[in-house]
């Protein structure tokens, strides 16, 4: 039976990765991530989870390692952060083109320079058009959830794709919370054996990852982003069979207090809770104000986006990461494409938050609503973004 503990967030990921058996766990620590990795490797070599630890010198090489592993048939996880998901960039892309089902958990973190070991948006930002299909936690339940969750949606034969969980480091990683976990029985009830249907075989030895000339390499761009379009139906059946099994319901896009709103905040992550204190104080004084919580960040969930902001005139989102010398937050830019031509009436205003780890109060984040309203009401939301609480 599931049993609620007090668990650290990153230590609850391992649970995770244990409840589903996983087979080949390849990881390079780094931080926050490190205490994810270490607690697996603990689990392994005390027996509770019959799996193989790939020592590696990089996550270049962890994500390799995970490439062949996967490419076997085995359940492959991995994780990282920051520098290191840039240091394994160029396998991130080779992981998704060639169909492999492997899940990685990510403690977001800034990228340098400076260095900061501390979280924002940065590097989930870097890879966002990798081809891996890509979730938002808000608190650990979520984390420990989707974890598994991930593996069901990998795995699927309609899917065939990998899958980012990510987790504000910090924010998150290292924070102690309630969590309901799941033994291996519970999870099994959700998660099939893994049966990946094209695993290497030294009997009937096949080319992967091979050159493409021209001739093919525009189909084959076009046929993943299919898939991970494709993807989306599975996600959120999956999502309706985990509600069924567990009592706990994941969607695209969350609404918080939006009947009636007028003027909503969005917002992706840990920060989304604090955020939610802010948005319940100004309705409980008259304000039609509402949030929107964004958890599917690809693919991208248009039809969920458009539909929950019927009757809003002014949408104020907040990005934790910057489009250096674009538009200001790639979020926010990638919902303005969204709503272009289909909702040229809402007033989109753009805000930039929370970098290298940078806290936003609950009377930040209101002061941002009431500034994104005054915003709107002056008639220049298209100006390209405002900094929150930016010094000098």
């Amino acid at each position: 039976m599931p049993k609620r503990v007090g668990i650290e967030v990153s230590i609850a990921v391992a649970e995770a990765v244990t409840a589903c058996d996983c087979d080949v766990i390849a990881a390079y620590p780094i931080t926050p991530q490190t205490h994810i990795v270490e607690s697996i490797s603990e689990k392994i070599a005390e027996g509770e989870l019959d799996g193989e630890y790939i020592c590696v010198e990089s996550e270049h090489s962890a994500l390799s390692a995970c490439l062949g592993s996967s490419a076997a048939g085995a359940r492959t996880f991995t994780s990282t952060a920051g520098q290191g998901l840039e240091l394994m960039h160029e396998v991130v892309y080779v992981a998704a083109s060639m169909r492999l089902p492997i899940v990685m958990a990510v403690a977001n973190r800034a990228i340098s320079s400076p260095l900061s070991v501390w979280g924002d948006h940065s590097d989930v930002m870097a890879v966002r058009d990798t081809g891996w299909i890509q979730v938002f936690c808000e608190n650990g339940q979520e984390v420990f959830d989707l974890t598994v969750w991930a593996f069901r949606v990998a795995e699927d034969p309609e899917v065939l794709l990998p899958v980012m969980v990510h987790m504000d480091g910090f924010h998150l990683t290292h924070m102690v919370e309630p969590i309901e976990l799941m033994d291996r029985e519970e999870v099994e009830k959700f998660l099939p054996p893994n049966k990946y249907p094209f695993p290497l075989d030294p009997a009937k030895p096949v080319t992967m990852g091979a050159f493409g000339p021209p001739e093919i390499y525009t189909e084959t761009r076009m046929a993943l982003d299919v898939a991970i379009i494709n993807s989306k139906k599975t996600i959120l059946k999956a999502w309706d069979e985990f509600a069924e099994l567990y009592g706990r319901k994941y969607s695209p896009v969350e609404k918080y207090m939006m009947d009636g709103a007028e003027t909503v905040l969005l917002t992706m992550g840990s920060y989304s809770e604090t955020a939610s204190l802010a948005v319940e104080k100004m309705r409980a004084e008259g304000e039609k104000v509402g949030q929107l919580r964004l958890r599917l960040w690809r693919p991208f969930p248009f039809e969920e986006l458009r539909d929950a902001l019927k009757g809003v005139k002014t949408l104020i989102v907040l990005d934790r990461a910057m489009s250096l010398g674009g538009q200001g937050g790639p979020v926010c830019g990638e919902i303005r494409a969204a709503l272009h031509g289909c909702r040229d009436d809402l007033n989109i205003v753009s805000f930039i938050g929370g970098l290298g780890g940078r806290s936003i109060s609950d009377q930040g984040f209101e002061d941002m609503i009431r500034r994104g309203m005054e915003i709107a009401v002056c008639g220049n939301s298209l100006q390209q973004f405002e900094m929150v609480g930016l010094r000098g």
